[in-house]
């Protein structure tokens, strides 16, 4: 019996070798990425809540507590106010990866005008 020789003499082998970690770092980017960005929207979500929540003459101690409850753990709220206008900033750390690469700063701003009279309309 003869024997067949397999003519790539194993290149198929080191092929997958070298292209299985990059498809996996690619992966793991890509999470992180998303990650990101989830955390973005939740910032920017957090810091619509809350403005509007000062707009139409809730306490600053609620629009933080409703700020909290929207945004990613461990994020800074601030509420400015000019005049009519409110600013509500909500900013935190990314935590993708965060034993990998080193958290990145996300944030959201709102801005909202105050309602005249309260928040039913009777002036």
């Amino acid at each position: 019996m003869s024997r067949r020789r397999n003519k790539d003499g194993g290149s198929a082998s080191v092929e997958l070798a070298v292209a299985l970690p990059s498809l996996v770092l690619l992966v793991m980017a890509g999470v992180a990425m998303v990650s990101l960005a989830t955390g973005q929207m939740r910032c920017v979500d957090a810091a619509r809540e809350a403005a509007r929540a000062v707009a139409r003459g809730d306490s600053a101690s609620v629009a933080y507590a409703i700020a909290r409850q929207v945004a990613p753990r461990g994020a800074e709220v601030r509420v400015e106010s000019s005049g009519e206008r409110v600013i509500v900033t909500v900013s935190a750390r990314g935590q993708a990866l965060s034993r990998l690469v080193a958290p990145m700063p996300i944030s959201g701003r709102a801005v909202a005008l105050r309602e005249p009279g309260d928040a039913w309309g009777g002036g």
